[in-house]
């Protein structure tokens, strides 16, 4: 394909976090979900969206944060360095993928335009389709 960086790393694919999407599925409170599963970066992401459609947006921000951060520990695991290809189309990468958007989101209601500049770049790096699919589920 033209255009593709053949010498770019292999793209992270984390591994099904299948109680954590069982528990959300079956209609859980997402408090419980994060509480059994604290390292799951979409059980914040999904306490994060149920915040912000709270209007609380400081809470909205910190869950997102702690998403963030557990998103990183996950994809550091699967052996990804910093950069490189993160796919929606991969299902266990969305939770990771959703936390990064809930960030941008909660960063973006408090004004802090740095911070939603560089999630973007990091949301595009990891996959250009990512904040659209999300914005459209």
């Amino acid at each position: 394909m033209i255009g593709e960086n053949l010498l770019g790393p292999e793209p992270t694919l984390l591994a099904p976090d299948a109680d954590v999407t069982a528990a959300l599925a079956a209609g859980t409170d997402p408090e419980q979900v994060v509480r059994a599963h604290p390292d799951s970066p979409l059980a914040w992401a999904v306490l994060a969206d149920r915040a912000a459609a709270a209007d609380d947006e400081i809470g909205a921000y910190a869950f997102a944060r702690v998403g963030y951060h557990r998103g990183l520990d996950s994809l550091r695991k699967a052996g990804w360095r910093g950069a490189g290809p993160v796919p929606w189309s991969h299902e266990p990468n969305r939770g990771v993928l959703r936390a990064l958007y809930a960030l941008r989101r909660g960063a973006a209601a408090i004004g802090e335009t740095h911070e939603v500049e560089r999630l973007t770049e990091f949301l595009n790096g990891a996959d250009a389709t990512a904040i659209a699919a999300i914005e459209a589920e």
